[in-house]
């Protein structure tokens, strides 16, 4: 399945970056933002939308949705239960039948709830919605999750919002090397440009980010960062990198030196 495009559910998308929504100063700069990302896909909380104010200034008029898809979540939901009625009222909307699944566990730091997720996404599946779950980096998980028939896992990197890159390097190497069937999206904690280039290098098919743009000084140039940030990783990653090691090697071929 690993290819130049990222393909989720039978569809291709030309970029590896998905986007959010929230917590941009205003629509406009949400705006501008999205089209500096290039991102394949913008995600948005459907219990956060009022739906009824579409085409009255609703964050959804600010989304070119013909260029780039919406992918509803169900941020808020503490339940399996509120997690498949929020995805069906996104259905119901006409927001789409992609979906990101996420069933919070702990208020705090808002961890998924594993047991709740596993039961959503079954529920989900059966229903015909195209899942993506918001999952922790324990590969026991991801593949309970891909089983259930997920169309993607989207470890975390770090806690939503924390800006702090990836916690725990092993563990998505782990997932990412018995993953390999269907996508591996790491989602939440991606601060900086360096943080998307990392986990891309390591073989990520995607990366979804919102706080890191839209909590920027300036979230369009942000915006571009993480695009080719996402790019020059997934580059780097089909290029190979040399092995490390710990003493020097010389550039230059030594022979025909003369001593």
């Amino acid at each position: 399945m690993k290819s130049d495009t990222l393909t989720i559910g039978g569809r291709s998308y030309p970029s590896r970056l998905i986007v959010g929504t929230g917590k941009y100063p205003s629509f406009e700069v949400m705006r501008q933002a999205i089209e500096a990302s290039g991102a394949c896909l913008v995600t948005v909380a459907v219990r956060r939308v009022d739906l009824s104010k579409r085409g009255a200034g609703s964050l959804l008029d600010f989304i070119d949705t013909g260029r780039t898809p919406l992918l509803p979540n169900t941020a808020g939901c503490y339940t399996a239960e509120e997690a498949v009625r929020t995805a069906r009222l996104a259905r119901e909307a006409g927001l789409s039948d992609l979906i990101k699944l996420e069933v919070i566990g702990d208020e705090k730091t808002l961890f998924p709830d594993n047991e709740g997720l596993l039961q959503a996404t079954r529920t989900l599946v059966k229903e015909g919605f195209v899942v993506l779950p918001y999952t922790n980096d324990d590969v026991v998980v991801a593949r309970r999750l891909r089983d259930a028939g997920a169309a993607a896992v989207m470890p975390l990197a770090a806690p939503i919002g924390s800006g702090l890159g990836l916690q725990n390097e092993t563990n998505l190497k782990i997932l990412l090397e018995q993953i390999r069937d269907i996508p591996v999206i790491v989602d939440a904690g991606v601060g900086t440009a360096s943080d998307a280039s990392l986990v891309m290098e390591l073989g990520a098919d995607g990366v979804l980010m919102n706080s890191g743009i839209a909590g920027a000084t300036d979230p369009v140039r942000m915006a571009r960062a993480m695009r080719l940030a996402v790019e020059a990783g997934r580059l780097a990653h089909e290029a190979g990198r040399i092995p490390k090691k710990l003493y020097a090697t010389a550039s230059s071929p030594l022979q025909g030196i003369v001593r």
